[in-house]
């Protein structure tokens, strides 16, 4: 059973992490070959605050 894990920064509409889930599924299954209903896409959104560039907070980066 595939298990595909995607961190994004937070901030994505839902719309956009369903889409994202679906499409992943999509090219996971065309290209090993396994049933969609055995792959797993797990989505984690992590917060500006927790997420680091360059040793400084993206939260603290404008237009990030």
């Amino acid at each position: 059973m595939p298990i595909i894990n995607i961190q994004l920064m937070e901030g994505r509409p839902p719309e956009k992490i369903k889409s994202l889930i679906v499409k992943v599924t999509d090219a996971v299954a065309e290209e090993l070959n396994s049933p969609k209903d055995r792959i797993r896409v797990l989505v984690s959104e992590v917060p500006k605050t927790h997420w680091g560039i360059g040793g400084v907070p993206a939260s603290d980066i404008p237009n990030r």
